[in-house]
């Protein structure tokens, strides 16, 4: 069950954020894109850089490159697989998966994942292009969440 965008405000109090989006099924990743952007612009987001990749597949290596230079709040990466009728777009699911979230633990970046493996466009349309149900705004939402629990954190460590 799809879970309605709330209209609350967040704050990014500055803050550095990566976007890694893939350019196939640019109509569902775009939407979200536009929708990321918006969200940490209407935050008062410091800095977004946007990074393009050819697929899903090649989100996490960009992702990787992102979090070594150090420096970025949270990179957010975007991306629609769609399932077809092998068992390809399950593996490329799986790949990007566990590769995002070993980044964001041994980088102690948050990368937040949402490079959605869909079983149709109807599902993409539903989670992508829709104002009330966009995966892109939530991923910029848990992006600025996740940059104050990692200053937190820090602070805490620094006292």
């Amino acid at each position: 069950m799809l879970k309605k965008v709330s209209k609350r405000q967040s704050k990014a109090a500055g803050g550095r954020f990566a976007i890694v989006a893939s350019r196939y099924n640019a109509r569902y990743v775009n939407a979200m894109l536009h929708a990321a952007k918006a969200e940490l612009k209407r935050a008062g987001a410091e800095e977004i850089r946007v990074v393009r990749v050819p697929g899903a597949y090649e989100v996490p290596v960009a992702a990787a490159a992102l979090a070594r230079q150090k420096g970025c709040s949270a990179i957010i990466c975007l991306g629609v697989i769609l399932r077809g009728a092998t068992t390809h777009a399950q593996h490329i699911g799986e790949a990007v998966s566990n590769e995002l979230a070993r980044i964001a633990v041994e980088s102690g970046v948050p990368v937040i994942h949402e490079v959605l493996l869909l079983e149709s466009e109807q599902q993409a349309m539903e989670r992508c292009l829709g104002a009330k149900f966009n995966r892109g705004l939530e991923a910029a939402r848990t992006a600025l969440e996740m940059a104050r629990v990692m200053r937190s954190l820090a602070r805490d460590e620094s006292e």
